[in-house]
């Protein structure tokens, strides 16, 4: 496939988000994305960031496999939580769960640096390739164990995490601005609620369930 046909099943998935935004609407709570993710969403080659071999379904609104046991989230929820963040131009961001990189690509359109954290030691080596490829110069990848985040460039702005704990790791809630925000799915394998986290200016911590969610699920270096 060349890049116009990429460009093109690219504009039909950004339809599709919109599409399925309406219809979840109840639980977002407005009909639309901010115009700046969807702008983002239909510029990020998402197909640089799957398997060679899954390219043509890069553009399917659906999770894809990427190795390891691990998947790409369906773009609808990596255009959801991306919303729910509500990144600004200063912004510094903490990804927990780089994968191959597109939620990371995706946000260093958006903020201004993007710290990631990946488990998988392959798995964030591609990333920095597929990242540096794309010409993402603001996003730094390490490998570690993500229910520590990075305390090393803590406080963040915002924090998303890409896969679900049963419980939220504490030590992200923390590192998390008074004034900030996080993304997190969480909840027993079965009964995933992706949650919103606002921490106000005085540190006060809220949590608001927006819908049932499934993601692979955030492994630490203790439990393997």
């Amino acid at each position: 496939m060349n890049d116009e046909e990429f460009a093109e099943l690219r504009q039909s998935m950004v339809a599709e988000i919109a599409a399925q935004t309406v219809f979840a609407c109840a639980h977002l709570g407005k009909a639309a994305l901010s115009p700046r993710v969807i702008d983002v969403m239909a510029k990020v080659p998402r197909h640089e960031f799957v398997p060679l071999e899954l390219r043509p379904y890069a553009y399917a609104n659906s999770p894809l496999p990427i190795g390891f046991g691990k998947t790409i989230s369906q773009p609808f929820i990596v255009a959801v939580m991306t919303d729910l963040l509500d990144v600004q131009s200063t912004d510094s961001v903490l990804e927990i769960g780089t994968g191959l990189g597109y939620q990371s690509a995706i946000l260093a359109q958006l903020a201004q640096r993007i710290y990631t954290v990946e488990l998988i030691d392959e798995l964030a080596a591609q990333a920095r390739h597929r990242l540096a490829r794309q010409g993402c110069a603001n996003v730094e990848v390490k490998t570690g164990d993500g229910c520590r985040g990075w305390p090393e460039h803590a406080p963040f702005d915002k924090v998303i995490v890409t896969a679900a704990a049963e419980l939220i790791p504490p030590a992200l809630i923390y590192q998390v601005k008074p004034g900030g925000k996080m993304v997190i799915p969480a909840g027993l394998p079965d009964e995933q609620q992706l949650i919103l986290i606002d921490k106000d200016a005085g540190g006060s911590v809220s949590a608001k369930e927006i819908f049932a969610v499934r993601f692979s699920l955030l492994e630490d270096t203790e439990s393997g």
